[in-house]
């Protein structure tokens, strides 16, 4: 019992350890906790979509759920390696009887106590190798601690970047942007950061997946809600007569099939054209999605 205890207490560490490492340095799709969570979480707020969506705290929620769900993991795992030795190998402060604070919520204490480093003391590890392994749990609170950080320190600016891009196409949607614009130097120039920010954007959602489960609320800085009109200014473009339009709409029609693909392939898994998985990105999101997107109220974006 004591050996199958502690076995199943390193698994689940080892487990979460490895959830980490593969949701923040090395992202896959191995990396399945975080993601489940996240996914579970977004699906519910579809459900609660007037209060949580609305408001964008899907997101949040959903990483703050995960850290809860890292840490009382780990909690639980190095409980369960404490427990069956408890009270023989701890030693307790005065007024505790050890035959009373022997149980596994004691155990769960104990561990939750030297997760976060508080180091209170009232229970504490005589054994030599419970001693070496008490403060290998503190290093693995901090680990936790510093992976939230550099968590939102990596996400929030990924989300900075996927919104400047939606807005940056809704400037272009609600200006005069007829094919005779496009097709000029400014239009190639226009469509290349255009495709180079795109390319970013998808960086961003193979490093952090999670990304895409945070709601933009303003239509104009909502990414699902544009993608449409860059398609169709694509396309537009490509029949251009400036070659360097022409060479310009191919990378951003390539930008945006890749961009397409790895929405369908981590996200959504529809299998079908990349205007098909934008539309279905836009329905997950709650946007309605036209050849273009919604058209400016002035109507200057007639071709």
């Amino acid at each position: 019992m004591t050996w199958l205890s502690t076995l199943a207490g390193a698994a689940l560490v080892l487990f979460i350890l490895r959830d980490v490492f593969h949701t923040l340095w090395h992202p896959t799709r191995h990396g399945g906790l975080s993601r489940t969570v996240m996914r579970s979480v977004w699906r519910l707020s579809a459900l609660r979509a007037t209060r949580w969506r609305s408001a964008g705290i899907a997101g949040p929620m959903g990483m703050m759920t995960v850290v809860a769900v890292w840490a009382l993991t780990v909690a639980v795992g190095w409980g369960l390696v404490y427990w069956p030795r408890m009270p023989e190998d701890f030693s307790y402060a005065t007024g505790l009887d050890p035959a009373e604070h022997a149980g596994p919520v004691d155990a769960l204490y104990v561990s939750l106590v030297t997760l976060a480093t508080l180091g209170l003391g009232d229970i504490a590890p005589t054994s030599g190798w419970l001693r070496t392994l008490a403060p290998m749990e503190a290093l693995v609170g901090f680990v936790l601690l510093s992976a939230t950080v550099a968590w939102i320190l990596g996400v929030y600016p990924a989300l900075a970047r996927r919104r400047a891009l939606a807005l940056r196409l809704s400037h272009v949607r609600r200006s005069p942007s007829s094919v005779r614009a496009i097709d000029s130097d400014g239009g190639a120039a226009l469509l290349d950061g255009l495709a180079s920010a795109l390319s970013t954007i998808t960086v961003d959602f193979l490093q952090y997946a999670e990304s895409y489960y945070f709601y933009d609320g303003d239509e104009n800085t909502s990414l699902p809600g544009q993608l449409g009109y860059a398609s169709d200014l694509a396309n537009r473009a490509a029949s251009a007569r400036h070659p360097d339009v022409r060479l310009s709409a191919a990378v951003l029609r390539t930008a945006l099939d890749d961009l397409a693909t790895v929405l369908d392939e981590r996200f959504l898994r529809t299998g079908g054209t990349p205007e098909h998985v934008f539309s279905a990105y836009a329905d997950d999101h709650r946007r309605s999605r036209g050849p273009g997107g919604p058209p400016p109220a002035d109507g200057s974006g007639r071709s």
